[in-house]
């Protein structure tokens, strides 16, 4: 599972012209799933991204969890974070999970968050044309993967 952190100062989701989630300061989270993908994946995430310390202290350093800062949080499902770019120019998305296997883990994903952060979390909409919007705060972006967990 591979995820892109984005240190947001506001954020939103619309599809089809209809707003879905929005946030002011908080975390935009987009998740690529693979076939690979399992809840032990989630559970660790969940848990790192909850608790990673990338918001300002009164020192303005980054000490802060978005626990810490009360931050809100939109978690975006996205299947070209699976891109695979090592032959020719033309992406291939062979390793991304199929809805089958991707939405339960993606809805998994959301509970685990929502119970770590004790609060609801905005969302995207699963395979539909989004529009994505924020500014990033910082910026500050980070990007993990569940299977190199440095």
């Amino acid at each position: 599972m591979r995820v892109v952190i984005q240190r947001v100062s506001k954020a939103s989701v619309t599809v089809e012209d209809k707003l879905i989630s929005a946030i002011q300061k908080g975390l935009l989270i987009l998740v690529g799933i693979e076939n690979s993908d399992s809840i032990e994946d989630i559970k660790w995430l969940t848990n790192k991204i909850v608790n990673l310390r990338i918001f300002n202290d009164e020192n303005e350093v980054m000490n802060k969890s978005l626990k810490d800062v009360d931050g809100d949080t939109i978690i975006v499902s996205q299947f070209t974070l699976q891109a695979s770019t090592k032959k020719g120019n033309r992406p291939s998305y062979i390793k991304a999970a199929k809805p089958d296997v991707a939405i339960p883990l993606y809805e998994k994903f959301i509970q685990n968050f929502e119970r770590l952060l004790e609060k609801k979390v905005g969302t995207g909409e699963f395979g539909a044309d989004m529009k994505v919007a924020l500014v990033n705060d910082g910026p500050v972006t980070i990007l993990i993967d569940s299977k190199n967990r440095e």
